[in-house]
């Protein structure tokens, strides 16, 4: 690592050490009361920038000039925190109108911003709002289910149902006819910890949504053919060959508007020692 990893300013700083002591790689240590790069990984989490007081330290990685200052960002209270979380809702009914390309970065640039193992980070995203695309995914997913079936899936409870309803009214069961769908992505030699990453940034997706007055829903039954390798949907997604799937997303105006907070299962604690 170049020692040029960082740069300390000799007039703001103050000696306080704490860019060394939250670093959590020990690529900065203290030396003559001096912040110093060491030869450990820096994993470009921005933590010594963000936390120094004075605004004296700058990373290559982790540069001063793309952070943004805190100090105007308000704290939410606790009931308040807890009404937005708890307000997120799982939106299967959407509004015919298309999801303007810019509304879709906006959502993605916050999900990018998700934690991640090690700041790995590795998630990138295919979007798809064709309609006709869309509809075949959702065919070619039914196809998968229905062979699942045959073969006597673990999962066939859940998939006979869908199957059923699909064939009889050809109701979108799949995709709930969604205008946009959010293919996220990582690298075939990173897929264990990119799908992990995955789950955190489009978590961080669906918290944002509403805010941008759009409606999310895990496209749960869409990875499952996708984990599955099920070629007749890979042919249509023509991922790059070194790229898998990861998760999927229905993105879309919400049809309707809930009024009440659901509850959820009891809380389940066990405590030791």
């Amino acid at each position: 690592m170049s020692m040029d990893l960082i740069q300390v300013s000799q007039e703001k700083c103050i000696r306080c050490g704490i860019c060394a002591e939250i670093c959590p790689t020990g690529s900065i240590i203290i030396e003559n009361q001096m912040p110093q790069a060491t030869e450990r990984n820096c994993i470009a989490c921005g933590h010594c920038v963000a936390v120094c007081p004075v605004a004296a330290i700058d990373n290559v990685k982790a540069p001063l000039a793309k952070q943004l200052p805190l100090e105007n960002v308000p704290v939410l209270d606790a009931d308040t925190a807890a009404r937005f979380l708890r307000s997120r809702r799982s939106i299967r009914r959407y509004k015919e109108n298309p999801v303007p390309r810019e509304k879709i970065v906006q959502l993605l640039d916050m999900a990018r911003l998700a934690p991640s193992g090690g700041n790995t980070q590795g998630v990138s995203y295919l979007v798809i709002d064709n309609a006709e695309i869309l509809s075949k995914i959702t065919a070619v997913t039914v196809d998968w289910m229905e062979e699942q079936l045959k073969k006597g899936s673990a999962w066939a409870q859940y998939y006979s149902r869908v199957v059923e309803t699909y064939r009889q009214t050809g109701q979108d069961v799949i995709l709930r006819n969604a205008p946009c769908l959010i293919i996220a992505m990582t690298s075939k030699d990173f897929h264990p910890r990119g799908r992990d990453n995955t789950h955190f940034s489009l978590a961080y997706a669906e918290l944002y949504a509403p805010a941008i007055e759009l409606g999310t829903c895990w496209a749960g039954f869409f990875e499952g053919c996708a984990s599955a390798n099920y070629q007749p949907l890979l042919s249509i997604l023509n991922l790059p060959e070194n790229m898998v799937v990861t998760g999927g997303l229905l993105v879309g105006f919400p049809k309707y508007t809930y009024k009440r907070l659901v509850d959820r299962k009891p809380l389940q604690v066990s405590w030791w020692g």
